[in-house]
Formats: structure tokens, C-alpha cells, sequence
């Protein structure tokens, strides 16, 4: 195998900033007042809990397993070490997808923010796609958009840290701002009903939560581009997930305080709104906006990163063709998967606004597959090979793991037809059909035997 030649140059502050921010996407604007319209504040509440809780146990099977193998690519060699080559494949296949939606996801949101601070700008009709007029400007803000981002991971992994790094300071300093608003200018009347459409509600509202928390799988996929020690790096992917339930709980409390229930379904950006009427002023509501704008940017950046690194990873043990495993001989970036990704996010706003909910749940599917995988991995390898180096033990016995398959379990079914979550047809079936039938297809092509992860890897 060619040897890899990533550059290790990520900090601490960086490793953060990458997780926190790739989970900290476009969704919080423009969803939260579905939430609550669909579960109520303190179901909504419940869901992101229980959603949280599936993904911190989660989380810490994955802290365990990046610091004992802190190597690019994440599911692939965990499930490759213990699982095999096929589990493998299908575990990096369903992340990829999950991955490759955020960025997909966040070139329609960023038109879709557009919106909001110049409502008239949408001009030069092209088509309509499930009731969506998609103009030419508001796709070319989306194209636009994802033709920068590609360019800035191109160029680097440092530079696209130093994005991040920026984009994430402004995305706390608008939830400082969050939380000063509701404890000065809230309405606790507003926070009735509290559950609104009973389990079903709140599970609509769960199954959303797998992708609106992905974001930190993302530091394994970078774990050979960072310089701290191994078991710093489960540290940190812990802490970012709980920085992400808070920041989640915040966003619902905010708009459950900030608007009367009777107008969730009215707004378009109920978190802008929200702010606004906590802090009495419109302008705070632009504020937000930017805000969500720098949250797509830390989203789209961070998912950037982790989709090439996973298809760099899959390359270079033959899983798919060698063509994503190069490396640009200057700025060290999987130059090639960069660009494949970032040609498909260039399509995505074609697609018109629609597309935001099919790549939510499309792509929450796939993570929760992959998610599953992992944690039996994790109890694979505590019984196969008990003596492996684990700089970061997520407990003592099999617990963490048993409880991460089963909540990884719960949430799968949800999308299954008959559930109450259960995905679209047609729309999201065909996202998520078509990329299995070509990943069935590289399955089939790839070698029944790869390189033994041991070699790279002893224990």
C-alpha cells in the first residue's frame, strides 16, 4: 500500500471546532419550529434527549476506538478490524452517503437563508420540483457557495481548519445571544402545549435527530491530520457531542419562549423569529441569520473533510477505484474525492428547497447503519482482542456498546414503512435505492481479500 502522506497539523481548539461545528448545520434555523409544531417544546425536548443519548453512547464507542486506532477513515477500519472487509464496505459506503447529504443539505440551505435577508432576490424561473419554483439566482447563491468550500478544502487542511475556526466563534457568540434572550424577554405561557401529537409526534421529531447530531464522526475520519495524543481525541469527540445536545436544547427553549405556539407553522425561519421577539428588535433576528449562515459553513466544511477522507480511505484498501485515494502532491488533500463531492453539492440546488427534507432523512438512515456497525465493532473487539492498546476505555465492561446497538436499532426502525417516520417515496426511497444498487455494484467488483488492518494496527 502507498504511503499515506496526510500532514499533521490540527490542534485541540481545532478538533472542536470541526466536531461542534459539523453538528451544528443549518438546521436548527430553519427546523425548530417544525419540531415544536410536531411534538411540542418539552417533547421536542425529549426527542433531542433521547436523540442525545443514542448518540453519546455512540460517541463513546467511537472515542474508544479512534484512540486506539487513530487512523483516516474511521468506520472503515473499525468495522474492517473487526467485522471484515464487507461489513466494512457497507459501513463506510452508509457514512459516505450520510456525509455527502450534509454538504448536498447545506448548498440548498444556504439560498434558502438567503431568502430571509432579501426576500425579493429570486429571479429567472427554471423548473419546479415538488412544488418548489427553483430560479436561477437562488440556485447560483447555493452553486456559488459550494464552489468556495471546495476551493478552500482543496487547498488544504489547515486553511479549511482556520474557516472553521472563525465560523464556529460566531456560531457561540449568537447562542450567548440565544440565552440572554430567553432569560430577559421570554414568555413562559408560549411554552404550552407541552407534548403535542403524543409518541407519534415525538418520534417524528427523534428520527431527525441521527443527522442533525452526525458531525462527530467527522474527528476519526481526520485522526491522522491532528497532533494531540491518542486519547485526547476521545476525549474531545465526548465533549463535542455534549456541547451539541446543549446548543440543541437551547435552540428549542429559545423558540418555545420566543414565539406563540399558533404561529410555528407560519414561519419560515422560526429561530430568527424567535430571537427577534426575545430581544425586540428585527435586527437580532438578522443576526441569527448570519449566525446560521456561519453554522452552514462549519456543516458544509466539516462534512467536506470527513466525505473525502472516508472515499480517500476506501480507495486506499481497494474498496473503491484508486482514482479518490490521490493525494494533490502540494497541499496534501484527497484532491480528487474533494471534487467529486463538491460537483455533487453544485447539483444539489437544482433540486430546489424540497430537497433539505429528503437529504435529512436519506441521509439519517445511512448514519444510524453505520452507527450500528460501529458499535458492534466496539464489542467485537473488546472479546476478540481484549489486550489492544485503548488510550480512552469507555467503561470497564460491554455496557457502553449493548446500549449504543439497541438505541442504533430503535432509531433504524423508525424509517421502516408502516413507521411513523418512515421514509418518503419517492423522493427519499430513490436517494437512498440508488446509492446501495452502486454500492452493491463496487461491492461485487471489490477484492474478497484486502490487506490485514493488523498490519497497521497491531494490538
Amino acid at each position: 500500500m502507498e504511503k499515506r502522506q496526510l500532514v499533521r497539523v490540527l490542534s485541540q481548539k481545532d478538533v472542536v471546532s470541526l466536531a461542534f461545528g459539523a453538528m451544528i448545520g443549518w438546521g436548527w434555523v430553519v427546523l425548530a419550529g417544525d419540531w415544536i409544531a410536531e411534538a411540542g417544546s418539552v417533547g421536542s425536548i425529549f426527542a433531542f434527549l433521547i436523540g442525545g443519548l443514542m448518540v453519546v453512547f455512540v460517541g463513546l464507542t467511537y472515542a474508544e476506538l479512534v484512540s486506539a486506532m487513530p487512523k483516516v477513515g474511521g468506520e472503515q477500519i473499525y468495522t474492517l478490524r473487526a467485522l471484515g472487509p464487507r461489513y466494512s464496505f457497507v459501513a463506510s459506503w452508509g457514512i459516505a452517503l450520510g456525509y455527502i447529504s450534509v454538504v448536498a443539505f447545506e448548498a440548498v440551505a444556504l439560498p434558502t437563508v438567503v431568502d430571509y435577508l432579501f426576500p425579493n432576490y429570486r429571479a429567472v424561473y427554471l423548473w419546479t420540483v415538488a412544488g418548489y419554483d427553483v430560479t436561477l439566482t437562488w440556485a447560483l447563491v447555493g452553486v456559488v457557495g459550494a464552489i468556495v468550500i471546495t476551493v478552500v478544502n482543496y487547498l488544504g487542511i489547515r486553511p479549511a481548519a482556520v474557516f472553521q475556526g472563525i465560523c464556529t466563534l460566531l456560531l457561540a457568540l449568537v447562542g450567548v445571544l440565544l440565552i440572554f434572550g430567553s432569560f430577559s424577554g421570554g414568555e413562559p405561557e408560549y411554552f404550552r402545549p407541552f407534548f403535542v401529537n403524543g409518541l407519534d409526534g415525538l418520534l417524528t421529531v427523534l428520527v431527525m435527530t441521527p443527522f442533525l447530531f452526525v458531525g462527530f464522526d467527522v474527528i476519526p475520519q481526520a485522526a491522522e491530520e491532528m497532533k494531540i495524543p491518542s486519547r485526547m481525541i476521545g476525549i474531545l469527540l465526548v465533549y463535542s457531542v455534549l456541547f451539541a445536545v446543549i446548543w440543541y436544547i437551547v435552540v428549542i427553549v429559545a423558540v418555545g419562549l420566543g414565539l406563540h405556539p399558533g404561529s410555528l407553522g407560519k414561519i419560515e425561519l422560526a429561530t430568527a423569529d424567535a430571537l427577534a421577539a426575545l430581544m425586540g428588535h428585527p435586527l437580532f433576528g438578522k443576526i441569527l441569520v448570519l449566525g446560521g449562515i456561519a453554522g452552514i459553513l462549519t456543516s458544509w466544511n466539516a462534512f467536506f473533510i470527513g466525505g473525502s477522507r472516508i472515499l480517500y480511505a476506501m480507495a486506499e484498501w481497494g474498496m473503491l477505484p484508486g482514482w479518490f485515494a490521490k493525494l494533490h502532491p502540494k497541499y496534501k488533500t484527497p484532491s480528487n474525492a474533494i471534487l467529486l463531492i463538491g460537483v455533487l453539492s453544485v447539483i444539489a440546488p437544482l433540486f430546489g428547497r424540497e430537497m433539505l427534507v429528503w437529504l435529512v432523512d436519506a441521509g439519517g438512515v445511512n448514519i444510524v447503519l453505520s452507527y450500528f456497525l460501529v458499535a458492534v465493532s466496539f464489542l467485537v473487539l473488546r472479546k476478540k482482542e481484549p489486550e489492544m492498546p485503548r488510550p480512552f476505555r469507555a467503561g470497564k465492561g460491554p455496557f457502553v456498546g449493548i446500549v449504543a446497538v439497541i438505541l442504533s436499532l430503535f432509531i433504524g426502525v423508525l424509517y421502516l414503512p408502516g413507521m411513523p417516520a418512515a421514509l418518503i417515496w419517492p423522493y427519499e426511497w430513490v436517494i437512498v435505492l440508488c446509492w446501495w444498487l452502486f454500492g452493491i455494484y463496487m461491492l461485487l467488483r471489490m477484492p474478497t481479500r484486502l490487506e490485514s488492518p493488523e498490519q497497521h494496527f497491531p494490538g
